[in-house]
């Protein structure tokens, strides 16, 4: 089973956010995907505040899409925790993406947040698993229906819990056991994402780096205990915002929610 942890340290965090959200049109029309609205402000926004509930004081943002529109959104800070701006010049997947981060990254263990994500979930656990004696790294995972596991990087794990292979995306999942989109590591990932090759999709895939890393770094399975929502697709920030008013707000969210972008 993966394990649960608790929350502990302060750190930096890398929030990816140069995709264009061609699948989310037509509202992506006009904004990148990540100033999309859900629950009444920016995606990216829900984003870093989940961030900052978890301790997290520092950012990285990796923009590429009309990229002019997130660094006027967000200026050089978000609710007075610094923003650094990393860009990723070709939108070819997340690995490359992350990659586009290294030289804006100041500390050696970090998290990494796919922004198209919406959490209400033990996200902070994901610290505490790197921070555990033997650990080198921790992918945030859940269970989903197995009609859905072919769209997320499907994990398979050793007896010890930790992440023994991922693959993105497949046409027959060989679990329903997929990553969330919350990962941390160490900045070894850097030299694993510079070691992988292209997929068939010709893109630089995160489980591809992940299953690099993974054969000289431990890394843990984090079970998710809440939900999340991967707003790829219309229906699915419908559903995000359904989920959204079900769930008390935090101090960031009530004083996000007069934020827009229309």
């Amino acid at each position: 089973m993966p394990a649960q942890f608790p929350i502990l340290a302060v750190m930096e965090a890398i929030v990816l956010a140069a995709g264009r959200g061609s699948r989310l049109q037509p509202l992506t029309d006009d904004r990148p995907k990540g100033l999309v609205q859900v629950g009444g402000r920016p995606l990216l926004v829900d984003c870093l505040d989940q961030l900052l509930s978890v301790g997290v004081d520092r950012f990285v943002l990796v923009v590429g899409y009309e990229a002019g529109q997130i660094i006027d959104h967000f200026g050089d800070e978000h609710r007075g925790r610094p923003i650094t701006y990393a860009h990723q010049s070709e939108r070819d997947g997340v690995a490359s993406a992350l990659l586009a981060a290294e030289e804006s990254v100041s500390d050696e263990e970090f998290l990494v947040m796919l922004g198209d994500n919406v959490f209400r979930a033990n996200i902070g656990a994901v610290v505490g698993a790197l921070e555990a004696d033997g650990t080198d790294g921790a992918v945030l995972v859940e269970e989903v229906a197995a009609a859905e596991a072919s769209r997320y990087g499907v994990c398979q794990l050793d007896e010890a819990g930790q992440i023994d292979s991922i693959v993105e995306k497949p046409d027959d999942p060989p679990s329903t056991l997929v990553a969330t989109g919350l990962y941390a590591f160490t900045d070894g990932i850097f030299d694993a994402c510079r070691r992988i090759e292209p997929s068939g999709r010709g893109e630089y895939e995160i489980s591809d780096a992940i299953d690099e890393y993974a054969t000289e770094h431990n890394v843990e399975a984090v079970s998710l205990a809440g939900w999340r929502v991967d707003v790829g697709y219309p229906r699915d920030r419908n559903e995000a915002n359904r989920r959204l008013v079900g769930d008390s707000p935090t101090p960031h969210e009530r004083a996000g929610a007069s934020e827009s972008f229309d």
